[in-house]
């Protein structure tokens, strides 16, 4: 319980400090710079392109994430949505943490349609127009086509059946809208036998295991956006709760016009 509260306390210091730097963008009519064009398909291949990622959310005066690597899927899926959709376009955040920081810098950014959700949360939460909903992403409430974008970053990893949210994303996407997808990976993955984290067995996405996810993609009306790209020079990522070293790759996709 003293948990979930740090947690809810910390989630809402995040939001009242963006509606403040929110407010005061509006009344300097202040445009913000958008982050360096980013690949929306990439695989995190050293420490220093994390770096760089958590160096250029400072000076875009962006929130950055605690787990410092996870500032390079958070970047790139910003920049995705973006390069993609106007602000006043529809995105959801598929299994949103409260702690993410991805909807509230598409808040600064003027958009306002903004969902996510997440199978944990008893209740929805509401952070002036943001929308946190309890929800499992493979069966949500939300119409067809109700989205411009829909972004997932470090969920699928863990226990989703990854069949059943690109279909449903399929569902709720608009004809053209676009998918972002991040998750662990590894060209070799360690050894993850024995090792659990939220409830579920810590899994790594090899190589092969992404090729699949891809072409599942496609089989319901997605088109992978740039290349896919599988190999890295380093682990840069640590997760120190189960002792392993690893990486993040990310996936962007369009659902294809009708």
């Amino acid at each position: 319980i003293a948990r979930e509260a740090a947690k809810r306390a910390a989630e809402q210091v995040l939001w009242n400090r963006v509606a403040v730097r929110r407010a005061l963008d509006v009344r300097a009519g202040k445009t913000r710079r958008k982050p360096s064009p980013v690949a929306p398909t990439d695989v995190l291949s050293t420490r220093a392109d994390w770096e760089r990622a958590c160096a250029q959310l400072g000076e875009l005066d962006l929130p950055l994430h605690r787990d410092k690597p996870k500032n390079w899927d958070a970047l790139a899926a910003i920049s995705f949505v973006l390069d993609n959709v106007a602000s006043s376009g529809a995105v959801l955040d598929a299994g949103c943490a409260r702690y993410s920081t991805l909807l509230p810098s598409l808040r600064l950014y003027g958009f306002a349609d903004l969902f996510g959700n997440n199978l944990e949360w008893s209740r929805p939460t509401r952070h002036g127009p943001v929308r946190l909903l309890p929800g499992d992403m493979t069966a949500t409430p939300f119409p067809d086509e109700r989205f411009d974008a829909i972004t997932c970053l470090s969920v699928i990893e863990h226990g989703v059946p990854v069949k059943g949210f690109l279909v449903e994303a399929a569902r709720l996407l608009k004809p053209g809208g676009v998918l972002f997808i991040s998750t662990d990976y590894d060209q070799n993955p360690p050894d993850t036998t024995g090792k659990t984290a939220y409830g579920q067995p810590v899994h790594i996405f090899s190589p092969d295991e992404i090729r699949a996810i891809v072409s599942e993609a496609d089989a319901v009306g997605f088109r992978l956006i740039g290349e896919l790209k599988l190999d890295h020079a380093e682990r840069p990522v640590t997760w120190p709760r189960v002792g392993i070293d690893y990486t993040f790759l990310s996936v962007g996709l369009r659902k294809a016009e009708k």
